[in-house]
């Protein structure tokens, strides 16, 4: 039996506040190709929110993310592959599929620890190749994006909205003005 193709990428490890997002996406058998998919950082915002409803009704798809406080106590890297692990894991249960009928493509050049044991292989770059990373890219993005907009309209003075919690001059002046707010990474923002 063929093995499903799983891409699996994240969103978010560089900002200064909020969750790093994941996304595993696999594409359902004999579905047309989504037209337009490339690495998220490549789109603008406009077609993203295009893109992420037409992945959602067409795909298999499984969201997961690790907060600000998983991220000071574990490092960005292992939130990373437990925001994966998360994704995998709904993707798994919401389709009722098992980890040994998916071959899982990871963006970057580490395999999670969680996937070693299974068919598994690190794609450099592989939001720029591979489809189904492209619209885990693209799913991780927009979701993170939202998160943030909520964010804004919690806590406006930080402009996340704009910058999306990213190290900008104007997040690191309103940090100095306000002080840090719940969703800031301690770790990564010295005092």
């Amino acid at each position: 039996m063929d093995k499903i193709i799983v891409g699996i990428d994240e969103a978010g490890r560089g900002p200064l506040a909020g969750p790093v997002y994941a996304a595993a996406v696999s594409f359902v058998k004999g579905s047309l190709p989504i037209e337009g998919l490339n690495d998220s950082k490549k789109l603008s915002p406009k077609k993203r929110e295009q893109l992420a409803p037409l992945i959602k009704q067409s795909c298999l798809f499984g969201i997961g993310y690790a907060n600000e406080k998983e991220i000071d106590e574990i490092n960005i890297l292992n939130a990373t592959f437990l925001a994966m692990e998360r994704a995998v894991n709904s993707l798994l249960d919401n389709f009722h599929l098992s980890m040994d009928s998916c071959e899982f493509l990871i963006d970057g050049n580490i395999i999670p620890h969680f996937l070693r044991s299974q068919h598994s292989t690190a794609v450099v770059k592989g939001d720029s190749k591979i489809p189904e990373i492209m619209a885990a890219s693209i799913l991780a993005k927009t979701e993170r994006d939202s998160f943030m907009l909520l964010m804004d309209s919690l806590y406006p003075e930080y402009g996340f909205k704009r910058h999306k919690g990213y190290g900008t001059k104007e997040h690191f002046e309103a940090i100095r003005r306000w002080g840090l707010a719940p969703i800031h990474r301690h770790t990564f923002i010295n005092p």
